[in-house]
C-alpha cells in the first residue's frame, strides 16, 4: 500500500503490476476498494495485464478527510485524481474505470485534460442534469438523518429499497466513511453534478457505458443520454449478476484493444 497527500486529506494507493497499460480504478460514493471487492465491483482485479491503481477517495475506506463540504464535490475529486496520475503515472496517458461518483469524477477530470485518458469505461452513471435535483435533496435529508439518528438509520433507511435485478445475492455492506465525516460526503454529493450536455459532447475518448437496470440512483437514462452525446461510444446494460461478472472481460477488450491504438499511433 501507497498513500499520495492531496490538500486537506491522505488518499490510501494500491498499485499492482509490472507491466502493461496503466489503468485507474474509482470506486462510487460511501464505498472504498474493500466495499467494492464485497459488493462484486471490483471489476478491474480480475483483467490480466496491466498496472492496476486503486485508491480510496478522500473520507472514504483508509483515506483521511476533513469536515469541509466543498472538498467532496466532484471537481474537487478530479483534482485528487489528477493528483494521483501525476503522481503514479507522471506523463502517461491512463484508462479510468469509475462507478457512479466514479463516474463522474473521470468525466469532470477528462473535460480539463482528454488526452491524458486513453479510454474511459463508466459504470452505473449517477443521476444527472435533471434527475439530479431531486437526489441532491435525498441526499441533504440523509445527511440530516445520520446527524439527527446515527449512521444505522441511514443503514436502515437505504435496507428498504429494492435492490436492482443485476445485485442480486449480494451480501449486505455499511457505508466505508467514518460517521462523523458521513454528512459532510453526502452534502458534497448534494452541491455535485455531470458537466453540461454541451461541454460533455466535446470530449473525444473512446468511452464504454456499463449499466443496469431498476435503480433510481444509477438510473439508465443517464447512460443512454452519455451514449448520446458520444456516437461512437457503446452501451452494455446489465440485468443480472452474470451480466455484471462479464464486465471485466469487457472492461480488458476495451483497455488493450485503445492501448495498442495509442501505440499504433505513438
Amino acid at each position: 500500500m501507497s498513500s499520495v497527500s492531496v490538500p486537506g486529506a491522505v488518499l490510501d494507493v494500491d498499485v499492482q503490476g509490472d507491466d502493461g497499460p496503466a489503468v485507474v480504478v474509482l470506486h462510487g460514493l460511501t464505498s472504498s476498494r474493500r466495499r467494492d471487492a464485497l459488493l462484486g465491483l471490483d471489476v478491474a482485479a480480475r483483467v490480466p495485464g496491466v498496472r492496476l491503481l486503486r485508491y480510496d477517495a478522500r473520507g472514504h475506506g483508509r483515506s483521511t478527510g476533513r469536515t469541509v463540504v466543498d472538498e467532496y464535490t466532484w471537481p474537487r475529486l478530479a483534482d485528487d485524481l489528477e493528483h494521483v496520475i501525476e503522481s503514479f503515472f507522471p506523463g502517461e496517458q491512463v484508462h479510468g474505470l469509475g462507478g457512479s461518483m466514479g463516474t463522474a469524477t473521470l468525466l469532470h477530470a477528462a473535460l480539463r485534460d482528454p488526452a491524458r485518458f486513453a479510454s474511459l469505461t463508466l459504470m452505473i452513471p449517477p443521476t444527472a442534469w435533471a434527475s439530479r435535483r431531486a437526489k441532491a435533496a435525498e441526499y441533504e435529508a440523509s445527511a440530516r438523518l445520520v446527524e439527527s439518528s446515527g449512521v444505522d438509520a441511514f443503514v436502515a433507511l437505504a435496507a428498504d429499497a429494492v435492490p436492482p435485478p443485476a445485485t442480486h445475492g449480494r451480501p449486505d455492506t455499511v457505508p466505508d466513511v467514518d460517521e462523523t465525516l458521513l454528512p459532510t460526503v453526502l452534502r458534497g454529493a448534494a452541491r455535485s453534478d455531470l458537466p453540461s450536455t454541451a461541454a460533455l459532447a466535446t470530449l473525444d475518448v473512446p468511452t464504454q457505458l456499463l449499466a443496469w437496470t431498476d435503480d433510481p440512483a444509477h438510473p439508465l437514462s443517464t447512460a443512454r443520454t452519455l451514449h448520446d452525446l458520444w456516437p461512437s461510444s457503446s452501451l452494455v446494460v446489465a440485468t443480472t449478476p452474470d451480466d455484471v461478472r462479464a464486465w471485466s472481460a469487457l472492461l480488458a477488450e476495451h483497455v488493450h484493444r485503445h492501448d495498442v491504438a495509442v501505440r499504433a499511433g505513438s
